[in-house]
């Protein structure tokens, strides 16, 4: 028996943390270009908003992950790769947190894990939608 679809907002959830994570990384780079601290607030800024988002997300993963009935897909997966995201994000926002100049090239490395870690999330989160039929 499938299991039913995710629900609309829990989609939302996830998929609003990935423009901000990739926004973040984009600053990250920037800066890293042109050394202008105006990118490395922007980044800050970024990885705070997609903290929430994908805090959130990782809330209603684990509520849904602990309740009785599967909605198909692989929840546990889901669970972890948003665990995952969020921990990075949150050592990544600790980094940001630090001189601009200090922040290099650390910051970098861990925009570009966490984007990855959150398009993958995403992507299993997202991989239970269905298109018509009955669930």
């Amino acid at each position: 028996m499938l299991g039913r679809a995710i629900h609309p907002f829990h989609a939302f959830l996830l998929a609003a943390s990935v423009p901000l994570f990739l926004g973040a990384l984009l600053s990250d780079i920037t800066y890293a270009r042109s050394y202008q601290i105006q990118w490395s607030n922007f980044a800050s800024w970024l990885l705070a908003g997609a903290l929430v988002f994908a805090g959130c997300a990782l809330l209603w993963a684990v509520i849904e992950l602990f309740r009785g009935e599967r909605r198909g897909g692989r929840p546990l997966l889901d669970a972890l790769l948003l665990l995952a995201t969020w921990v990075l994000g949150f050592i990544d926002a600790l980094v940001h947190a630090r001189d601009a100049w200090a922040i290099m090239p650390a910051a970098v490395v861990l925009s570009v894990i966490v984007t990855v870690l959150a398009c993958a999330a995403t992507w299993v989160g997202l991989s239970r939608f269905r298109i018509g039929g009955a669930a």
